[in-house]
């Protein structure tokens, strides 16, 4: 059965399939967009957006636009244009949607389900290590809740509690909880007194949610021991958060490049059976700079290749370590000479490929 308003008629665009509208779905797409921006985060910028849509509404704005893809391109562009926010999207489906309330939440068997999931990722806490010359290593792909990931997190933790200095890889984690990015925060810090980490404001809903460390952790804590925290533009949302708040607490150096500048929580809603949007709905400010990095990203200290992050990290910390340590012990010091040559042989190599894309 075809929606009110739409063509029955599937057509072919650009090789994609599609739909044929016509100016009551257009409408009706336009209408459900100014109704959802009721909940965008920033309600000066919603009134203007609203204000400019159902202007275009009365103009019976889109006219030649028939093909679904096409209005979506051009209705993310104009919101995009009038917000200054990327994360705000309209997506189109050539198969209906399903419909989904902005309320529901998962089912029982749902979560025991993406519990075993996640599982089988290890909890995206991908690789633990102990580095040459006594430098601890955690790589995660992801932030996955407390609740699945914290005795995984606890264990890693003492995995790497006797060494000299942590690297954490975020270059491919693209984000999760919030309440992980607490709990990983917690580790780095001490527990006395709590450490306000960052507040997420909800206009919609007139409330303010704060993040703070917490007072007990399941494994020994990580202190008074340099951490570096490797990121890249693949290194977004809960990830991101995760890097801000150490640098701007100067817990950890950053070392890569920016990351993807996505802050603002938000959610899809859907608009009708074959358009939906993302609408960020709240606003991360962190407790330092009142402030967050949404769309600039975060920007590393020591801005490298993504390629080469691990090892200048390395590098960085065993030099740091060299200075420290008097007399240098045998490990550090074959150690350093080797990682030093690895990350001169690296730099070539990458120097060789960009020559050969020329």
């Amino acid at each position: 059965m075809v929606e009110s308003g739409e063509s029955s008629e599937s057509v072919n665009s650009g090789g994609l399939e599609d739909i044929t509208l016509d100016q009551d779905s257009r409408s009706e797409v336009l209408g459900a967009i100014a109704d959802a921006l009721d909940r965008y985060a920033f309600p000066e910028i919603a009134s203007k957006a609203q204000a400019d849509i159902r202007q275009r509404l009365r103009d019976g704005g889109y006219g030649d636009i028939v093909s679904g893809h096409q209005f979506a391109e051009t209705l993310t562009a104009q919101l995009q244009t009038l917000s200054a926010d990327l994360s705000l999207r309209v997506y189109f489906s050539p198969t209906p949607l399903p419909e989904l309330s902005a309320d529901t939440h998962p089912t029982a068997e749902e979560l025991a389900y993406q519990q075993q999931q996640s599982q089988r990722r290890n909890f995206d806490i991908n690789r633990v290590e102990r580095l040459a010359g006594n430098l601890g290593f955690l790589q995660l792909y992801g932030f996955e809740p407390p609740e699945f990931a914290g005795d995984t997190l606890a264990a890693a933790m003492i995995c790497v509690a006797h060494t000299q200095g942590l690297i954490i890889d975020l270059r491919y984690n693209r984000g999760g909880s919030p309440s992980m990015v607490a709990l990983l925060c917690s580790y780095l810090l001490p527990p006395y007194p709590a450490v306000h980490l960052s507040d997420v404001s909800w206009p919609a809903e007139q409330r303010t949610q704060q993040s703070w460390t917490l007072p007990y952790v399941n494994g020994p804590r990580y202190l008074e021991r340099p951490v570096y925290v490797l990121i890249g533009p693949e290194t977004a949302t809960a990830a991101e958060e995760f890097a801000y708040t150490l640098k701007q607490l100067k817990r950890a150096t950053l070392i890569g490049e920016t990351t993807a500048g996505k802050a603002n929580p938000g959610a899809g809603q859907r608009l009708n059976d074959h358009f939906w949007m993302f609408l960020p709905t709240g606003q991360v400010i962190n407790s330092v700079t009142g402030d967050n990095w949404e769309s600039s990203g975060v920007l590393p200290d020591f801005k490298v290749p993504v390629e080469l992050a691990l090892k200048v990290a390395h590098y960085m910390g065993l030099t740091d370590l060299s200075k420290r340590a008097q007399p240098m012990d045998q490990e550090l010091g074959a150690a350093l000479e080797t990682v030093k040559k690895q990350l001169d042989q690296m730099q070539q190599d990458l120097i060789s490929q960009l020559g050969g894309l020329r």
